[in-house]
């Protein structure tokens, strides 16, 4: 059977390393990773898309105030926002990846907060590449059904976070401060965002099984072609 093609969006200047781990996480689940960023030509197809982790988003999107000293890509943002009008209405499976959850859920008209840290005191920091950070997964969720755990300890690397949820759009998992975690569309077959990175949880069983599921869906829609 012909492998699924997965666009996976990065800024221009990406390490490396890390589009690395993001074409690993592909490729090893049966996957074509294609690298899509502002100066690469936009696909004409896809049957898979990852809206990958980054730089924070421009705030005039989501009606937020524009602070000093943050580093945006409004190229990226528009990019991506491009992408998601173009490839949701196709059925395209989706997943959203740290700032790619946030941009899924602001291209449905929903909010963010900026910093969760100043507009959060309780938070601490636990910005961290190792699984340290514990989420519960809320039950009856598509999530839930992917992951096959009721909670899971996932890496932090954000310091924004879904505030006000878009249009068909509903919470599936929370941390314990009550910051939002993951979120998904209740009116598309796979359409989800992960405040994590699966990708570099390697031997993680239920975030392999994330991108894994991304890969299968986008399969599928080959064989409905």
């Amino acid at each position: 059977m012909k492998k699924p093609l997965i666009g996976i969006t990065t800024s221009d200047y990406k390490s490396h390393t890390a589009w690395l781990f993001d074409w690993f996480a592909v490729w090893r689940h049966g996957g074509i990773p294609l690298r899509l960023s502002p100066e690469r030509p936009f696909p004409d197809h896809l049957d898979g898309l990852i809206i990958g982790g980054g730089d924070d988003i421009e705030a005039c999107l989501y009606g937020g105030e524009v602070l000093p000293d943050v580093r945006i890509d409004p190229l990226r943002d528009k990019l991506e926002m491009k992408l998601l009008a173009s490839f949701i209405p196709e059925a395209c499976p989706v997943l959203g990846i740290c700032r790619g959850a946030q941009l899924i859920n602001i291209f449905f008209g929903g909010t963010l907060y900026q910093d969760i840290y100043t507009e959060n005191k309780a938070v601490k920091n636990q910005r961290t590449v190792l699984p340290r950070k514990h989420v519960d997964i809320r039950p009856h969720t598509r999530l839930h059904r992917l992951l096959k755990v009721d909670w899971c300890r996932v890496n932090s690397l954000h310091h924004q976070a879904v505030k006000n949820t878009g249009k068909g759009i509903r919470v599936t998992a929370m941390d314990r401060y009550g910051l939002v975690q993951a979120i998904e569309s209740v009116e598309h077959d796979f359409l989800l965002g992960v405040q994590w990175h699966p990708e570099w949880l390697v031997l993680n069983r239920p975030q392999q099984r994330l991108i894994r599921s991304l890969v299968h869906a986008a399969g599928k829609r080959i064989k409905k072609q």
